[in-house]
């Protein structure tokens, strides 16, 4: 026997209107908090570049840097013009990589009449410190600079170590001010 009970009731009907509603509602509210969405890819975004900020350094930052393609790699060294190795002189040079094909940025220490590890001494008014700074991948690098930051920010002096003789690194206002520029301006292409 058919029953003569209809499905869609009154009341079943309202609920659906009312769960529909606020189902609706409740995806229109939050879809106004997605800026940040999870990184689910298994991807490194450490070094990530985006567009807008490689195209800002490269239009507006980049007149302060002597600029080496590096067609083997796909990359772009910039090294900042204050910062300047004099012939047969050691010094260690701090570079900005662009590389365009994986949309990252790197900063590298290039030692200049050095051989790996380098030997880098930090003094300021309370503390004298060494580094031992060896050659080595992308991460390497960013560990190794991740030390030297808080020094270059505080001001402090630098000396390097070549054949046990202790020479100034980066001693001159121009060459800090440099540095300085260099971070920001690394920090900037990040976006971090």
């Amino acid at each position: 026997m058919a029953s003569n009970d209809p499905i869609f009731t009154p009341e079943l009907v309202k609920i659906i209107k009312i769960f529909g509603l606020a189902s609706i509602l409740m995806v229109l509210a939050l879809s106004f908090f997605n800026s940040k969405r999870a990184n689910n890819t298994g991807e490194d975004h450490t070094f990530r570049m985006s567009d807008s900020a490689r195209l800002y350094f490269l239009n507006l930052k980049a007149i302060e840097y002597n600029r080496e393609v590096r067609s083997d790699a796909g990359m772009t060294l910039f090294r900042h013009q204050d910062l300047k190795a004099f012939d047969n002189f050691p010094f260690v040079n701090l570079i900005l990589i662009l590389n365009p094909v994986q949309d990252e940025a790197y900063l590298y220490l290039e030692p200049i009449n050095l051989e790996w590890p380098v030997e880098i001494e930090v003094q300021n008014e309370s503390v004298s410190q060494k580094f031992i700074l060896d050659d080595g991948n992308k991460f390497q690098h960013w560990e190794n600079i991740q030390k030297l930051i808080p020094f270059v920010e505080s001001g402090s002096q630098f000396f390097i170590f070549d054949q046990g003789q202790k020479i100034p690194l980066w001693e001159k206002e121009v060459e800090k001010e440099g540095l300085k520029r260099i971070l920001e301006d690394y920090f900037r292409i990040l976006e971090s």
